[in-house]
């Protein structure tokens, strides 16, 4: 349950910024979570639940193949979380230098998200 509500979170916060959220009915291997649209543009996001104790984790590609733009990530037992394109290499460490690091409120997780 605690992926439902970073979901949950997720679609709050950018809803209250303005954007369209969509939640698919059928995931069905598009690997797509959420899909936001700001008008004439449309992203696919994908979001995970990590059990990192720091941000030199290391996260695997989840969704090659898939259309993926963005990923985020949420530390599950910390207040922490990171946002990042979605990359094509097997494996990424989470401090990587394109991944936004933010705290887990709403204006941080917007300050990181519009860097992108």
């Amino acid at each position: 349950m605690k992926n439902t509500s970073f979901e949950s979170i997720v679609v709050s916060w950018l809803m209250q910024d303005g954007w369209q959220v969509f939640i698919p009915i059928l995931d069905h291997g598009h690997q797509t979570d959420l899909l936001i649209s700001d008008g004439p543009n449309y992203y696919r996001i994908q979001v995970k639940t990590v059990d990192a104790c720091g941000d030199n984790h290391v996260v695997q590609n989840r969704w090659e193949g898939s259309n993926i733009d963005v990923v985020i990530f949420f530390a599950r037992n910390s207040n922490w979380g990171v946002i990042a394109p979605a990359f094509a290499e097997p494996e990424r460490p989470l401090n990587h230098s394109e991944h936004r690091k933010f705290n887990q409120t709403k204006k941080e997780f917007l300050r990181e998200f519009h860097q992108l």
